[in-house]
């Protein structure tokens, strides 16, 4: 299969194209710059210059495809506080390449995050992959890619973990509290720290986007999660102990100053489960967990 990948220098395609050029498919990812063609070279991919804001070219690019797995996300825009300008960017991509797509069976893969789930409401129990929300930034583009099993395209959302972790983990979540940690001389949780975050390991993730690719029935919804939940003290404490630094419970009011853009998210609880994805693609995380992995020391060299 002729796989298009936009977001292919990023953290997770950093597994998912070898993950897919291992399993005999070949791989043509979006680069916007001299850097991230290297990187997608390196990695075995077929580079297409342009840019996620390039509709035309996501339209044509899909459209030569067999398949697509949209992995970008204007992530850098939700650091400034611009959320809803990277959502509807978002939306805006999977718009013109279901448009490409529809009426062709072909399978695009797109992805999401679990803390919508939580943001939407869900709370009380683990978020299931039955869980779907109205609307809102992030919710509209999830539901229109399920749409989208309505107009021929073979749809998924990959809904994943804020904690996507590996010595492949750059950029993300962990790398960030680590250095927010360090910034301050203490890591930190809001109020008793007892809410519980999702985590899964990049290997994992590969695996479950190659089998979203080929085998997940139109519109699914699915769970990039391997630990269900670890308590946010839990993380903190990790971090602590790897840094030899101290804890610190902060309220509402005075994360922002302990954890920056991650305030308004920190203090979420998310459990989330992942039965249904691995009962429906036979997926099954083999790689170690959150706590394991951030043990192991790489994220501190």
């Amino acid at each position: 299969m002729r796989v298009f990948i936009t977001g292919a220098s990023g953290h997770i395609a950093s597994a998912v194209i070898p993950e897919l050029i291992s399993h005999g498919h070949q791989v043509v990812g979006l680069a916007r710059s001299e850097e991230a063609a290297r990187a997608i070279t390196a990695r075995g991919a077929e580079v297409r210059r342009g840019e996620l804001d390039d509709l035309d070219g996501l339209r044509q690019a899909a459209a030569e495809s067999d398949g697509v797995i949209h992995l970008a996300f204007k992530h850098e825009a939700v650091q400034t506080g611009d959320f809803q300008g990277a959502a509807d960017a978002d939306t805006a991509a999977i718009t013109v390449i279901g448009d490409a797509l529809a009426g062709s069976e072909r399978p695009f893969v797109s992805t999401g995050g679990t803390l919508m789930l939580a943001l939407g409401g869900v709370s009380g129990r683990p978020g299931t992959e039955e869980d779907a929300l109205p609307g809102g930034p992030r919710i509209d583009s999830e539901n229109m890619l399920i749409a989208l099993a309505q107009r021929g395209v073979r749809s998924s959302q990959v809904r994943l973990a804020p904690m996507v972790h590996s010595d492949l983990d750059k950029h993300g979540f962990t790398p960030a509290l680590i250095a927010m940690a360090r910034e301050h001389g203490a890591a930190a949780y809001i109020g008793d720290g007892a809410n519980r975050w999702p985590a899964a390991h990049t290997r994992d993730i590969a695996v479950l986007y190659r089998l979203a690719l080929e085998r997940a029935p139109a519109g699914s919804r699915l769970h990039g999660v391997g630990d269900e939940g670890i308590p946010f003290r839990t993380i903190a404490q990790t971090i602590a102990d790897q840094l030899g630094v101290g804890t610190v419970s902060v309220s509402p009011e005075e994360a922002p100053m302990r954890l920056s853009y991650l305030a308004s998210f920190a203090g979420i609880d998310n459990p989330t489960s992942n039965a249904r994805t691995r009962e429906l693609l036979g997926w099954e995380p083999t790689h170690p967990d959150w706590v394991s992995d951030v043990r192991a020391g790489h994220y501190f060299g």
